[in-house]
């Protein structure tokens, strides 16, 4: 049996920190663990570089013996991105919580002290920082293309859903008014909705990979095609996270033990907050929907809430991991999901650890 070969780190000598704004960018310069300036610039390509030619004229600053860390902040980090990696530099974006939570008790903050703390951050953790991986064209137009469309549907239920509501309260001719002033608002969002949708379909169907992925995917019995389209993006076409077990935790389905010293009270495992509030969303629909339709999550449903007397939402959160492991394991072996596929993966097989801990939250 081959050894595995092991990966060592990167060895970084210089860590700078940047707090992103709408507006501006504050630098924050380490040479190890040496703070050397701070610096204040545009947020704009030109000033970007303008501020990398001058990294360059710093003692022995070489590109690759750098690494760029930043909160995650959205489309206000494209401009420095770009141009980051038209450079092919080391960029980290983490997570803010994260961040903030590494760096021990805080007290006082503004763009200045955040850019510091963020280059302390990045030189404390410089051995295991994930370093940004790179998006295809095509992915970043579906990310823009289900934004508006998460956007949009937002937009409609905050039109459509106060007019129901306000029916039964109101009498008919301050409904007819409310109705007629925004039926055409309404037809247009939902004209827009749909032509949103069949614009994300057509990326989707215009690659072989992306069009291979979601047809798998959507193979799944209750996953549907925007949770598909969702997965895709969270998981950067399954190339950033490929285990289900992280995508669990990621998406908070995974339990979690909380215990302290020789306590004799009983503590369950229960799912973390910090997760993807609409993924998680998403993956409570699909589990719906499967235990509608799917008959063996269908009865192992039954079974747990009626014979063995679980909890309904542990129940339901533990189809929602079995949903995971389904794609995943369709995805890792590129094949669509067949309820008489017999394999030794995790799925469909006697209760593991894992469903267990899951059932118990």
């Amino acid at each position: 049996m081959k050894a595995q070969k092991t990966v060592k780190p990167k060895k970084y000598t210089y860590f700078i920190g940047i707090d992103v704004s709408k507006n501006k960018l504050d630098y924050a310069v380490m040479q190890g663990k040496d703070l050397l300036f701070h610096r204040v610039a545009k947020n704009e390509p030109e000033a970007i570089l303008g501020f990398l030619e001058e990294l360059e004229c710093l003692e022995g600053f070489k590109i690759a013996k750098a690494v760029f860390c930043m909160e995650d902040t959205g489309f206000y980090c494209n401009h420095l991105v770009n141009s980051l990696r038209s450079l092919n530099a080391n960029i980290n974006v983490g997570n803010a919580v994260h961040i903030k939570n590494s760096l021990g008790l805080i007290r006082g903050k503004d763009d200045k002290i955040d850019s510091i703390r963020i280059a302390k951050y990045s030189w404390k953790n410089r051995d295991e920082l994930p370093l940004l991986g790179e998006r295809r064209l095509i992915m970043q137009q579906l990310i823009c293309l289900n934004t508006l469309w998460i956007r949009l549907t937002s937009v409609g239920v905050m039109m459509k859903n106060p007019l129901k509501e306000q029916a039964n309260f109101v009498n008919k001719e301050l409904q007819t008014l409310s109705t007629e002033r925004c039926k055409r608002t309404v037809k247009a969002i939902v004209a827009d909705l749909a032509e949103l949708r069949t614009a994300i379909d057509r990326v989707i169907n215009s690659d072989d990979r992306l069009k291979r992925l979601n047809q798998i995917i959507t193979s799944v019995p209750g996953v549907g095609p925007v949770s598909a389209v969702q997965l895709l993006i969270c998981t950067n076409e399954f190339k950033n996270i490929k285990s289900p077990k992280k995508f669990a935790c990621y998406s908070g389905v995974a339990p979690f033990k909380k215990e302290s010293g020789t306590g004799t009270g009983v503590i369950r495992a229960r799912v973390s907050k910090a997760a993807n509030k609409k993924m998680k969303s998403l993956l409570h629909i699909c589990a719906m929907q499967a235990i509608r339709y799917d008959e063996k999550i269908r009865l192992y449903y039954e079974r747990k809430t009626v014979m063995e007397k679980k909890s309904k939402m542990s129940t339901i959160n533990a189809v929602r991991n079995k949903l995971i492991l389904r794609i995943f394991a369709c995805v890792n072996q590129d094949r669509c999901y067949s309820k008489d596929y017999v394999s030794g993966y995790l799925i469909d097989v006697p209760e593991t650890s894992t469903e267990t801990a899951v059932a118990e939250n």
